[in-house]
């Protein structure tokens, strides 16, 4: 059996001002495009193992931390793992998890389907408040609330994103789902997930994404931008399909 091997190109510059992730990105246009892979091309290189599967790009692997199970929606079972890589700050991000992402939790995840893992990168080059709001997250997934406060910041983001400090709205999202008060403080203030977030921005980098919202569907490829929910089910559907076939 051949070991799949992937093929980087360099895709961002990365900077660490203070502690925080900073990349040279932009954000993703309205619409969205599956990028397969072609050669050459500024994405991963497709290579498949023996069943044809693609696997999670290796740089991405390497990245995902002990937090990884509280920002996982769905069966370890599903046929098919969606990662995406989001920024809380990000518009695009923000109309894909309040439009879209409620389908898709609906009819794929919750149906046991796709299995979802969300990863952090923000872009803080373009949003003050993304690194921020990326700790605050981790440290909510640390304390098990995680995709409540996942739900409300982006249901709340014209609220804080242009805030000069969002700590204290921050907190008081983490107070409206039972979050002590004490233990959100103590994780921002020592800055625990801090590290966490840096190393998951910079492993995504690497595995070719430069913009947010970026999605990875294992077997298809990166998806970019804030894609329709009609997208989706094109993508979802037909490796549901095949994958439920050959397991038959």
């Amino acid at each position: 059996m051949n070991r799949p091997v992937f093929v980087w190109l360099a895709l961002a510059s990365l900077l660490s001002v203070g502690g925080g992730v900073m990349l040279l990105g932009r954000a993703a246009p309205a619409g969205a495009a599956l990028v397969p892979a072609p050669q050459p091309a500024a994405v991963p290189v497709e290579s498949k193992t023996d069943s044809g599967s693609m696997e999670v790009p290796a740089s991405l692997r390497r990245q995902l931390d002990p937090l990884i199970g509280q920002r996982t929606k769905g069966s370890p079972s599903a046929p098919v793992t969606v990662y995406e890589m989001s920024d809380f700050q990000c518009p695009f991000c923000r109309r894909q998890a309040v439009e879209t992402f409620p389908i898709i939790d609906r009819d794929y995840i919750a149906t046991g389907k796709v299995r979802w893992i969300f990863l952090q990168f923000p872009l803080t080059q373009i949003h003050a408040n993304a690194a921020a709001a990326a700790e605050f997250s981790m440290c909510a997934a640390a304390l098990d609330k995680f995709w409540p406060i996942h739900d409300l910041l982006f249901t709340y983001q014209e609220k804080w994103a242009p805030l000069k400090d969002p700590g204290p709205f921050l907190i008081t999202l983490a107070d409206s789902v039972g979050i002590p008060r004490s233990d959100m403080t103590s994780c921002l203030t020592n800055h625990e997930t801090r590290d966490r977030v840096q190393a998951e921005a910079e492993g995504a980098a690497k595995s070719g994404v430069s913009s947010t919202p970026t999605v990875y569907i294992e077997g298809a490829g990166m998806l970019r931008g804030a894609a329709p929910i009609a997208t989706y089910r094109s993508i979802l559907d037909s490796l549901v399909k095949e994958r439920t076939a050959k397991k038959q």
